[in-house]
């Protein structure tokens, strides 16, 4: 098999010659770098091929910014006044300072922004996809409806947003949910078959049970029905207590989920995951990034690799990492050690 194939298979809850080694994008390494190209080639990886255009907001946001020190300001302007945005960098990191929307009334400014949808720009991923051809799994990614209130807003004034003005917070995320249907309509009408859609540990994590149901379940469902319709992959991504939401994400009609996150770095037990919601969603996980692939030596990761594999079953799972995008080359070796333990685990 190649290793698109083998990927594709075990999406399909079928079994593959081997469990496929997926490493997610290729961390600090550089994409024409010797080592990026060891790994893509002896590997399985999923690799992210962008789709241009804000499918969120559209083409009409305005904005400016000015640099003050570390800080950038961004103005966004609407007719309702303007918001500021204020987002720090230092030699290590980035981060938000201050977020543009701290209440229910910045929020009706924020969505009084007029509204024209973006074309998807999807040349990158048709390049990507292209270029890596049988060798990897390309995947647009793409935001789900609650990523807009959690990216303007603090986590703390979601949350309050959320207890305070629930009808608010739903009209948003289903006015969102409709613009982001028809953006990524588009892009699977223009070449797109697999996305990898992000946010819903926004709900999971800050928002509980009630609120991943209530601003989750409805919209992404729709979002994966959409995109089956096409022919294509609905790939998930969610941190935090998977273990708890684990039904819930398999009610998405997602095709694979990732991280699963082991202890001590996460809460999921892979054969007790196989057990409840194998049948319907590939799983995809088991390593940690930095803590692991990037922390201890092969003989141990090796181990580590097999239990992984012997949990989770040679069919509907993916022996990968926690999607850091920020491992070396040393994780990148490890990757392809861990290719040896699944070609081991086939023979048997």
């Amino acid at each position: 098999m190649t290793s698109r194939e083998r990927l594709l298979c075990a999406i399909a809850h079928e079994t593959p010659d081997r469990v496929p080694v997926g490493p997610f994008g290729l961390g600090h390494l550089g994409y024409n770098s010797e080592m990026a190209t060891e790994l893509i080639q002896k590997t399985d990886p999923f690799i992210s091929g962008g789709v241009g255009g804000n499918a969120l907001m559209g083409d009409l946001v305005k904005t400016e910014r000015v640099q003050e020190g570390n800080d950038t300001v961004i103005t966004i302007f609407t007719p309702k006044g303007n918001l500021t945005q204020r987002h720090r960098r230092t030699d290590i990191t980035g981060y938000t300072v201050e977020f543009p929307c701290k209440n229910a009334e910045d929020v009706e400014k924020y969505m009084s922004i007029p509204y024209k949808p973006s074309k998807p720009n999807v040349e990158h991923f048709i390049n990507r996809k292209d270029e890596i051809g049988e060798e990897g799994l390309v995947l647009a990614g793409i935001p789900d409806a609650i990523c807009l209130p959690a990216t303007i807003m603090s986590p703390m004034d979601m949350c309050l947003l959320w207890a305070d003005e629930p009808d608010l917070m739903t009209e948003v995320v289903e006015t969102v949910s409709e613009r982001i249907l028809e953006f990524v309509e588009k892009a699977c009408k223009a070449g797109v078959d697999g996305f990898r859609v992000i946010g819903g540990e926004y709900a999971s994590e800050q928002l509980g049970p009630r609120g991943f149901k209530a601003l989750v379940k409805p919209y992404d469902t729709e979002l994966s029905r959409l995109i089956h319709k096409y022919g294509g992959v609905v790939y998930y991504h969610n941190h935090g207590d998977v273990d708890a939401f684990l039904e819930d994400f398999a009610d998405l009609e997602i095709d694979a989920l990732d991280p699963l996150e082991v202890p001590p770095y996460g809460n999921v037990d892979l054969a007790d995951a196989k057990r409840r919601i194998g049948s319907k969603v590939c799983l995809v996980g088991g390593l940690d990034d930095m803590e692991v692939l990037e922390s201890l030596d092969e003989e141990t990761i090796k181990e580590m690799g097999r239990k992984c594999i012997e949990a989770a079953g040679p069919d509907s799972y993916v022996l990968g990492g926690t999607a850091s995008g920020t491992y070396t080359e040393k994780a990148a070796q490890n990757f392809i050690a861990l290719v040896d333990v699944a070609r081991k685990y086939a023979l048997k």
